[in-house]
């Protein structure tokens, strides 16, 4: 990994405003590469806005001309940029999706792959744990509720991937936003030996549901890098620096303090449980 200068944004969407979600994003990404930004993450569907009983009334099929207005951007401002949006595919399944658009103009996709019980009725879970190369670093995408799960973080870190990105909607109702995150994301960071970096929808939505923000960054021990936790729409820019990761993944390490942990696993232990 090199040193990657990455971009969170806590962006207020307004449900089915798809014009209006998506000149505020252009804005973000245009801030971001003239701070020196490589990869700039916005929110889960943030493109729509949030909703999961009106996601397929404003979902978008790929590819399309909002997906090419995006993709111009990444290419003119040399960033990589990570979108959440409601993708519909051909047989007229709804996904839960985050864009990644590179500056060479190549379009990838991960499709979110565990769905809350709330979602299951209106999405389809996608079925692939991809990991993105930069150039400069590896990253895989785990979308909200993905979070929650172990299993996702350490294939990806297994895969290569040394950034995860966590795009959220969560909303007031569910919390202290920070207190929760904190309570696995570091976690996830210091098992997998990845720096971790989320983003939340904030704001109202215009429909009555109100989103609580929230941008974090925490480094491959689970140290918290940079936050912000403000009321407000925002961008937080953090600078990743490579040495640890790398003398963790490279197994430069005189030390069992930064031992690459997935190396010990014991699969042949594991197996019958996993598939239950």
């Amino acid at each position: 990994m090199e040193k990657t200068r990455i971009a969170l944004v806590q962006m207020q969407s307004h449900l089915g405003m798809v014009e209006k979600n998506l000149n505020k994003i252009e804005g973000y990404i245009s801030e971001a590469a003239d701070g020196g930004s490589d990869i700039i993450c916005f929110p889960e569907m943030c493109l729509q806005g949030y909703s999961r009983d009106k996601a397929g009334l404003t979902s978008v099929r790929l590819p399309g001309e909002i997906t090419g207005r995006i993709s111009r951007r990444a290419v003119d401002n040399g960033i990589t940029v990570l979108v959440g949006m409601a993708e519909k595919d051909d047989l007229e399944r709804v996904y839960i999706t985050q864009l990644a658009f590179f500056p060479d103009g190549s379009i990838d996709k991960y499709r979110k792959t565990h769905l809350g019980k709330s979602e299951k009725p209106h999405f389809t879970p996608g079925d692939d744990l991809p990991v993105f190369s930069t150039g400069k670093a590896r990253f895989g995408i785990q979308i909200c509720w993905d979070m929650h799960f172990p299993e996702v973080s350490a294939i990806l870190s297994l895969k290569g991937a040394e950034i995860i990105f966590a795009p959220h909607a969560s909303p007031v109702i569910v919390g202290d936003r920070r207190a929760i995150w904190m309570k696995y994301m570091a976690a996830r960071a210091y098992d997998n030996s990845v720096f971790v970096a989320a983003c939340n929808l904030v704001g109202e939505d215009g429909c009555g549901q109100e989103f609580c923000g929230g941008a974090l960054v925490l480094d491959p021990k689970g140290n918290t890098l940079a936050e912000s936790f403000g009321q407000g729409e925002g961008m937080l820019v953090a600078d990743l620096d490579p040495e640890l990761i790398n003398t963790i993944r490279m197994r430069k390490s005189k030390s069992m303090r930064d031992s690459f942990f997935l190396d010990g696993r014991r699969p042949d232990l594991y197996g019958p449980f996993m598939g239950k």
